[in-house]
């Protein structure tokens, strides 16, 4: 019995919708296209830099690029930040927070905290976590750009012309209510400069 074997198993009984644990390797990768060419919808996960880098890690596993095409239809990335503790932080007026707001162009009011550290946070300055998202549709410049195998930057550019906000600057929805801090963001997206379209993730697919 094996991964692959019991995905089969399960496709005999037509499901609508199905659930794939991980994709990580190239028969699974088949068996979920194959799947969502005849009808099912397929929701998975894998792990690449970005949601546009799903795309070409399929085609790196031995999916065909016309397949991928015909049956990606979004891609969801997604990271964990910390929550600046509600009981210590405090608002950052230092020269460097300063610094980024006029680089970034930001509002001279807009207030962006700072971890500080108390009892309640065990001294972290942090307390929970919440998520920063990165939602790429796939429609037709993109499928051009698959078929033609372009790189993941190619795709990146041309997702972030059809409305897709990348990691890095869906965290300032965060930052912006306060909920954590630019140096969270920029830990979790690697050493990424906040606005890129980069950082270690993990997707998830709906394929259908």
């Amino acid at each position: 019995m094996s991964f692959a074997r019991g995905l089969r198993a399960i496709l005999r009984h037509d499901p609508d919708v199905l659930l794939i644990g991980e994709i990580r390797d190239r028969e699974t990768a088949q068996i979920a296209v194959q799947a969502s060419l005849t009808g099912h919808l397929v929701f998975s996960t894998l792990h690449t830099n970005d949601a546009p880098g799903a795309l070409t890690r399929l085609v790196d596993m031995g999916v065909e690029p016309y397949l991928v095409a015909s049956s990606l239809e979004a891609v969801l990335a997604q990271r964990l930040v910390r929550v600046l503790c509600q009981h210590c932080k405090q608002v950052d007026t230092s020269s460097t927070t300063e610094s980024l707001k006029i680089e970034l162009n930001l509002a001279k009011g807009l207030v962006i905290y700072r971890a500080v550290g108390c009892r309640e946070c065990r001294n972290t300055g942090y307390h929970g976590r919440r998520a920063i998202f990165e939602w790429m549709d796939t429609n037709n410049d993109i499928r051009r750009l698959i078929l033609r195998n372009a790189s993941s930057g190619e795709i990146a550019v041309a997702a972030r012309k059809s409305g897709m906000r990348p990691l890095n600057e869906d965290g300032w929805r965060l930052i912006s209510a306060g909920v954590t801090t630019p140096e969270e963001v920029l830990r979790v997206t690697k050493d990424q400069s906040i606005g890129d379209v980069s950082g270690d993730t993990t997707e998830l697919v709906a394929v259908t």
